[in-house]
C-alpha cells in the first residue's frame, strides 16, 4: 500500500452527524454531535455527566506543524505515518494516570479508535501555560539577551543553555486574544503574570480565586507525576504546556480539568537522559523537527522571524520533504509513545475507514 495512504490527513470531511460547521485546527478536527446524539450516548454508554451535555467527537490527523506552518513530504505524503495514534496513545496514558493519582480528570469520556475521542463540552480556561524545568528554546535566547524576569519571576544570573532550573518555573500566556485587561495587550500568546490572572480571574475563565491556586497545584502535580513516570524511562521531561477547562459533573457541578492533550512530543521537550549526561541534547519531541527544519534550509531566519510570515508559508506550501525526513520523525513519535505506553502503536492501512465503520456500527453517527 502507499505511504500516503495510510497517514490520515484530512479529517474535517468524515460523515458524522452534525448540525454545526466542523472544526477544524492544526492537527484535530471537533464534530459536535446533534443534542439527540448526544442524549441518547449519555444514556447507551453510561458516561457520567448531566443528560444534557453537549458531546463532540474529536478526530486527530497525521499532519505535523512547526513554526505555525502545516509541512508536507514527497510522494503526497501530507503527514507523518503513526503520528496521531502515537499522540493520543500518550494524552490517553497520562490523562488516565491524573485520574488514577486524584489529580483531575479530562475532557475525554470514551475511545472509540486510536484517532478519535468523544468528549465533553468544556468552558476552557484562556491560559496556555508552559512549566519549564530547563532553560532552552525561547526562555534560553532571551536569557541569553540579557532578559531576567519572566511572567513577573525574576531569574538568577549565571545560568547555561540546557540547564536545569533552581525549580520548576510556570510561564503563562494569553489563549486568544483578550480585551480590556489592563497591562495585557489585546494579542494571542501574551506572556502574563500571576497578578494579572489574579486581578482580572473571571476574564480568564476562572470561577473563583481560589481556582488559580487549583490550577497551580494541578499543573505542579501533573508534571511532577509525568517527569516521575518519564525519568523510570531515562528520559527527561525538559517542558510542557498545559491546558485547563470546567465541566459540569453527573450532579452538575463545575469542576476543574486537564483538556486538550498533555505530556505528548507535540505539546512538550522530551531529552533523552544518557546522551544528556554525556553533553548531547537528543530531542524525542517535535523540537527534533523543528531543529531538522532549520538546518534543512539555507536561511533559518525566515523560520525564527515572525516577520517573514509570508515566506514562511511559502516555504511550507512549495517544499515537499524527503520521504526519509518523514519516517525520521515518525519513528521518533511512534518510538517514545511505545516506550510511556508499553504498548505498540499499529499503523493503520486506513486509518479513515475504520473510524467510519466503528462511528458507524458502535455509536450510530454516520448519515
Amino acid at each position: 500500500m502507499n505511504l500516503a495512504d495510510k497517514v490520515l490527513a484530512v479529517n474535517n470531511d468524515l460523515p458524522i452527524r452534525t448540525h454545526a460547521p466542523v472544526h477544524s485546527g492544526k492537527v484535530r478536527s471537533v464534530y459536535w454531535l446533534t443534542a439527540e446524539d448526544s442524549a441518547r450516548l449519555i444514556e447507551e454508554k453510561g458516561y457520567e455527566v448531566p443528560a444534557d451535555t453537549p458531546l463532540a467527537i474529536m478526530v486527530i490527523s497525521d499532519r505535523i506543524s512547526a513554526f505555525d506552518c502545516v509541512w508536507h513530504g514527497e510522494g503526497g505524503i501530507q503527514g507523518v505515518p503513526g503520528k496521531g495514534a502515537a499522540l493520543n496513545a500518550i494524552s490517553n496514558h497520562w490523562f488516565k494516570l491524573f485520574k488514577e493519582h486524584g489529580l483531575a480528570d479530562s475532557h475525554i469520556l470514551d475511545i472509540p479508535h486510536p484517532f478519535v475521542w468523544i468528549v465533553q463540552k468544556a468552558k476552557p480556561v484562556k491560559i496556555e501555560a508552559i512549566a519549564r524545568q530547563y532553560i532552552t528554546g525561547s526562555m534560553w535566547r532571551a536569557y541569553e539577551k540579557g532578559e531576567r524576569e519572566f511572567c513577573g519571576i525574576e531569574i538568577a544570573d549565571g545560568l547555561d543553555r540546557d540547564q536545569k532550573l533552581p525549580e520548576l518555573l510556570i510561564t503563562p500566556s494569553t489563549k486568544g486574544i483578550l480585551t480590556g485587561i489592563d497591562g495585557v495587550p489585546a494579542q494571542d500568546d501574551v506572556n502574563i503574570t500571576r497578578k494579572n490572572i489574579e486581578d482580572n480571574f473571571a476574564a480568564f475563565n476562572f470561577a473563583s480565586v481560589a481556582d488559580i491556586a487549583l490550577y497551580e497545584k494541578l499543573l505542579k502535580d501533573g508534571f511532577s507525576l509525568i517527569s516521575g513516570e518519564l525519568a523510570k524511562l531515562d528520559q527527561i521531561f525538559v517542558d510542557t504546556k498545559f491546558e485547563f477547562g470546567y465541566v459540569k459533573d453527573k450532579a452538575g457541578n463545575d469542576k476543574l480539568i486537564y483538556m486538550d492533550e498533555v505530556g505528548t512530543p507535540d505539546s512538550s521537550r522530551i531529552w533523552d537522559g544518557e546522551q544528556y549526561r554525556q553533553g548531547n541534547i537528543v530531542e524525542n519531541s517535535k523540537e527534533g523537527f523543528r531543529q531538522l527544519l532549520l538546518s534543512y534550509f539555507p536561511d533559518p531566519d525566515i523560520l525564527l522571524n515572525k516577520d517573514r510570515m509570508d515566506e514562511r508559508e511559502a516555504l511550507a506550501r512549495d517544499n515537499a520533504l524527503p520521504e526519509e525526513v518523514l519516517m525520521q520523525v515518525s519513528k521518533t513519535y511512534v518510538g517514545i509513545a511505545e516506550k510511556i505506553t508499553g504498548e505498540t502503536i499499529v499503523i493503520s492501512d486506513n486509518p479513515k475507514a475504520e473510524i467510519v465503520e466503528i462511528l458507524s456500527k458502535d455509536y450510530g453517527l454516520i448519515d
